[in-house]
């Protein structure tokens, strides 16, 4: 079994190594991961220039680039060998609700599976202060991943797993949940460069809208590790008669 391995936090990241480090048992594992953080990057690929590709050591390369050019060059013939299976992660902060549209740790995962390959990503749900426990998520992961491989889920599906910041032994147990919805994010924070002059910073993810039984914000509050199956067909299938019968005419 051939796992890769990629993340948005960067090669250096804490949640990358300790991932590493906890599904080494479970296969040969290769890290192509971003030269540094490369957090809201999204489904982003580097087309305007080539990407470099830095071997770190062995199984360990670095790429300057984003978490889904990362994914892209290892499956499209950066190896020679083909890989089973992908895993993002371990992030370092939540990918719950609205999240999963900016996250680059979600978007390696979901690369993975534009190529074909069974793909899940890991968060951990840091706070101010809740302790960084990512040999938590660690064995989460593990966890999963063994489970994958011995009992296949759909192939279309994409899991986005958050995890409490907690001890292992503090888990609640697992819960297969939904996207919840956050509010609008809050304003752009306006500041100086050295020069005086205007820049602004992106305003923080609003907080919590759609946050009841079953979604996502709500598992991870009640303790539980939250498993959201994801798909890449981004339809809105319940819609297309209303928008058939909105464009007659058009043509005419």
């Amino acid at each position: 079994m051939k796992i890769l391995l990629s993340n948005d936090d960067g090669y250096l990241a804490t949640g990358i190594r300790v991932l590493r480090r906890r599904l080494a048992d479970l296969g040969e594992l290769t890290v192509v991961a971003p030269d540094r953080n490369r957090s809201g990057a999204s489904n982003s690929l580097t087309l305007d220039m080539p990407l470099r590709v830095i071997e770190i050591e062995p199984g360990l390369y670095c790429v300057q680039g984003t978490p889904t050019d990362c994914v892209h060059l290892a499956i499209t013939g950066l190896f020679e060998d083909v890989h089973d299976m992908v895993v993002s992660g371990i992030n370092e902060g939540a990918n719950l609700g609205d999240d999963v549209l900016y996250s680059g740790t979600v978007a390696a995962a979901i690369e993975g599976r534009f190529l074909g390959l069974p793909t899940l990503a890991v968060s951990l749900c840091t706070r101010p202060g809740s302790g960084g426990h990512y040999e938590t998520a660690a064995a989460v992961a593990h966890r999963l991943v063994s489970e994958m491989l011995t009992r296949p889920i759909e192939s279309s599906h994409i899991l986005n797993v958050n995890v409490p910041d907690v001890p292992l032994e503090a888990l609640r147990g697992f819960r297969g949940t939904r996207l919840g919805h956050r509010h609008r994010s809050e304003p752009i924070v306006p500041a100086r460069d050295p020069r005086g002059r205007p820049v602004y910073w992106v305003g923080p993810a609003g907080p919590q809208q759609d946050a009841g039984p079953g979604t996502d914000f709500h598992a991870v509050d009640a303790g539980y590790v939250s498993v959201t199956p994801l798909q890449v067909d981004l339809t809105r299938h319940a819609a297309l008669g209303a928008l058939t019968e909105w464009l007659e005419g058009f043509d005419g």
